[in-house]
């Protein structure tokens, strides 16, 4: 197990979900009797405590994709470190051309961040933050990208075991 991986039973905790904007796409295979829809949904899950999930799924019908983009979701939780309502340091993750910066922020400043960073953001409970993004701004690589930043993030009392030392 990584760190910031935690294997939670969903209904632990009361999760919310959101489908990211821009996370629904329809697909079309031509057949002899027309064309053939298939849908896939991007969704993203949260207590806003600590804890966001995202997943992925595809199907033939918009609800049944985003049923199982939210199983997935919950099967994929992680544990953010918040302190004040902000991260506890800068990060930047990447996936594949896209890549997310994010930065902590004081008191008051609110979710400076687009739609699909916004959303697992807003999931985890963190309340003040700046993001940017680089690259490639397609919504499902940068939700990827953001989870591989909140990944990377190490609480004050993590660090300090791993240092050593005593930090601030």
């Amino acid at each position: 197990m990584e760190d910031g991986e935690l294997k939670i039973q969903p209904d632990e905790a009361e999760m919310d979900y959101r489908v990211i904007e821009k996370g629904i796409n329809r697909t079309a295979k031509v057949m002899r009797g027309g064309r053939r829809f298939s849908f896939s949904a991007l969704v993203a899950v949260g207590n806003r405590n600590g804890l966001v999930g995202l997943g992925f799924g595809k199907a033939k019908e918009v609800p049944l994709a985003v049923e199982k983009a939210r199983k997935k979701a919950e099967k994929n939780l992680i544990r953010v470190p918040i302190e004040n309502d902000t991260i506890p340091h800068t990060v930047m993750g990447h996936l594949g051309a896209s890549k997310v910066l994010l930065k902590p922020a004081s008191k008051g400043t609110g979710i400076i961040a687009g739609a699909a960073v916004r959303a697992i953001v807003e999931l985890a409970g963190i309340k003040n933050i700046l993001s940017k993004s680089y690259g490639s701004n397609n919504p499902i690589n940068l939700c990827k990208a953001t989870m591989d930043a909140l990944m990377q993030l190490v609480d004050r009392k993590k660090a300090e075991e791993l240092r050593g030392v005593k930090v601030g």
